[in-house]
């Protein structure tokens, strides 16, 4: 039978996919799409999928994928996403075919446990509280009955604590061959197990991570492959930018001054000048990102090289490495950990010179010129930055080599089913392309509906507007509700404004719904109370408009304040602009609004998950209705019906997504 046939049967009401499944449908737009991503491999071509919410477009690439044999890898957005590919649709797409391939799970070093970065921590037990002595015990308790040393399985210590960073390994710290516990690194069983494979799912992250510093595995892995996947692919210009460019981060200093004080105690305690050393690297450190301000945010070079005091020092810091430099190298001989650490210090202190004199850092780095600058501040670290200005040419190369299909795939790539900004982007000029809606009846099931007489979204007082705006369909949703916001400020703001309303609505707290606020809690944490609470309000910002899956009456109503513009003065963006106008080209409708179309069918995308589901989609931002590219967001977005009017929003909100009267098909 060809492959052709296979997916024909497999995805038939009689077919396995049925037997396996409860409540498996036949959808056109699956089989459509499974057959052509069958061709691409067949053909060994570049293909741009686009699936609408529901099409099911894991199985329709799963399914070619297992029916072709041969080598592939997945690469998903998130380690979440990874682990559900993995465990979950992966063994049940292999019982329905009975494909008796062998698959593997492969991600970054520093979620696997190290058996001497544990054992480390044990003895010298720098630890800040009971609670995190007390996860270094529960992190013990686990490493004795862990087959792989995956730190997700270990549910009884959070995934942000402090701990696991000094009980697993990075690039810089591993010391490879030389450790003592080599033939127990959780890292190389992964590895060996990917190897071995016949499918290895992997993270976006990752992937380039190693494509560019070849340190994770897959460098060996990708010759051999013949198939290359990246579900939610409307991630990788970001990802590829990223690991494409070059950045350092003042943390990387301070995680270095802390493992060359533990190795110097433990080989080279006669030398006092080491842990002087050490600590003031870490000093200068702290002071470069207390020079770049007290303020979180994006910098271009020169905002930062302008700054009271941020020459100083860089130039402070950078004196501190040599001076570190110096006296590690007396003593790297003493260990295999003072090794690593002079090794360290080495290419940090490189990596600050070249971003400080604005140098490539590598031989094939490309010209300075072609990258930007720029610096971003958290609240104890700086990450400093460059940036290609584009990264088509890179990614095309990193394609070229053996032939292989490769698939690209996610839920929003398309501006009116139009791939042009997305090819751009990533140079896929060649590529094929296919574009399927959503199986769900959306005329039925949803209503968008845009607010008129909103002021300008740069005007003073719009976030209290967005507010005053939204609550009539809150007090009527009583619950179920995302309000999705494009900056902290405004979400803390509509928070504020949000539980203001419902205390005076509803002072008794028992019946009132429940509030929630992004950063209270973990995400996946912060989602399952709102999942639980089954009428819970939801005030989140980017973490919240895609990657999660709320289904049924728990979320009926998504809000978003205004389109997701990327701020002009970021300085990637800025740069990006220039560069554009400088080729006579138009920026904002070639590259700034398809990001922001992409960003909104993300959010938009959180309200309608099953076929059961109904709920109203409210854009707050005027320009959707003013503005002349407004028409080509909402036409961008699935085909639910549109109104201006509050009142037919509220009859639809009321009678639970019954239709009484009906909606207008076009807003303007």
């Amino acid at each position: 039978m060809s492959a052709t046939d296979t997916l024909g049967v497999l995805f038939s009401l009689e077919g396995p996919l049925a037997a396996n499944i409860p409540g498996f449908r036949l959808r056109a737009q699956q089989v459509e799409m499974a057959r052509r991503i069958q061709a691409a491999i067949d053909a060994q071509k570049i293909f741009i999928a686009e699936a609408g919410t529901g099409t099911g477009k894991t199985f329709a690439y799963l399914a070619p994928v297992l029916a072709s044999g041969g080598k592939a890898i997945i690469s998903t957005g998130t380690k979440t996403l990874q682990d559900q590919l993995f465990s979950k649709d992966l063994p049940l797409m292999r019982k329905a075919l009975q494909a008796p391939l062998q698959a593997a799970l492969l991600k970054g070093r520093a979620n696997y446990l190290c058996p001497y970065y544990l054992r480390r921590a044990a003895t010298e037990g720098r630890f800040h509280s009971r609670e995190e002595v007390g996860h270094l015990a529960a992190i013990q308790r686990f490493s004795k009955h862990t087959r792989n040393g995956d730190k997700a399985e270990c549910n009884a210590v959070p995934e942000n604590s402090p701990v696991w960073a000094q009980v697993t390994s990075t690039r810089d710290n591993c010391l490879g061959q030389e450790c003592p516990d080599h033939r127990e690194c959780h890292v190389l069983a992964a590895r060996k197990a990917a190897m071995e494979a016949d499918l290895v799912v992997v993270n976006h992250h990752l992937f380039f991570a190693d494509v560019m510093l070849r340190d994770e595995g897959l460098a060996e892995l990708l010759p051999a492959c013949n198939t290359v996947i990246f579900d939610e692919a409307h991630q990788l210009p970001e990802v590829a930018a990223l690991f494409f460019g070059d950045s350092v981060s003042t943390s990387q200093i301070l995680d270095l001054a802390r493992d060359g004080k533990a190795e110097g105690l433990a080989g080279a305690r006669d030398c006092p000048d080491l842990q002087e050393s050490l600590s003031a690297l870490e000093k200068a450190a702290k002071d470069l990102r207390l020079a770049a301000g007290v303020e979180g945010g994006r910098f271009a070079a020169r905002q930062l090289e302008t700054a009271p005091g941020f020459d100083a020092a860089m130039r402070g810091l950078l004196e501190q490495f040599k001076a570190a430099a110096g006296i590690l190298k007396t003593q790297a001989e003493r260990s295999e950990g003072l090794e690593k650490c002079w090794q360290r210090l080495l290419e940090l202190e490189a990596r600050f010179t070249a971003w400080h004199k604005n140098t490539p850092i590598t031989e094939d780095a490309g010209p300075a010129d072609k990258k930007i600058r720029w610096g971003e501040t958290f609240g104890q670290s700086l990450q400093l930055n460059a940036t290609p200005l584009s990264i088509a040419d890179i990614f095309t190369r990193q394609m070229s080599g053996s032939p292989r299909a490769w698939i690209f795939t996610s839920a929003t790539l398309a501006v009116q089913g139009r791939f042009d900004h997305y090819q751009a982007e990533l140079g896929l000029f060649d590529a094929e392309t296919g574009c399927w809606d959503s199986p769900f009846d959306y005329a039925r099931q949803a209503l968008l509906y845009a607010p008129q007489g909103l002021p300008e979204p740069n005007s003073w007082g719009y976030t209290e507007a967005v507010a005053a705006a939204a609550l009539p369909l809150v007090r009527a949703a009583r619950g179920g509700v995302f309000f999705l916001c494009t900056s902290l400020k405004a979400m803390r703001r509509i928070h504020e404004l949000l539980q203001q309303d419902l205390i005076a609505r509803w002072p008794d707290e028992t019946i009132r719904p429940p509030l929630f606020l992004q950063g209270e809690c973990g995400k996946n944490e912060l989602l399952e109370r709102f999942r639980q609470a089954g009428n819970g309000i939801l005030v989140g910002s980017q973490s919240f408009w895609e990657g999660v899956d709320v289904r049924g009456e728990a979320l009926s109503l998504v809000i978003i304040d205004k389109l997701p513009f990327a701020p002009p003065d970021d300085p990637v963006l800025a740069a990006r602009i220039e560069e554009m106008r400088k080729a006579g080209r138009n920026a904002f409708m070639e590259y700034q609004l398809p990001r922001a179309v992409i960003n909104v069918k993300q959010g938009a995308g959180r309200l309608i998950r099953t076929e059961s589901d109904k709920g109203i989609l409210m854009i707050c931002d005027p320009r959707m209705l003013n503005k002349p590219y407004g028409r080509r967001v909402w036409r961008s977005l699935p085909p639910m019906k549109r109104t201006k009017e509050l009142a037919v929003a509220l009859e639809f909100a009321l009678a639970g997504g019954d239709f009484a009267c009906g909606a207008k098909e076009e807003l303007k």
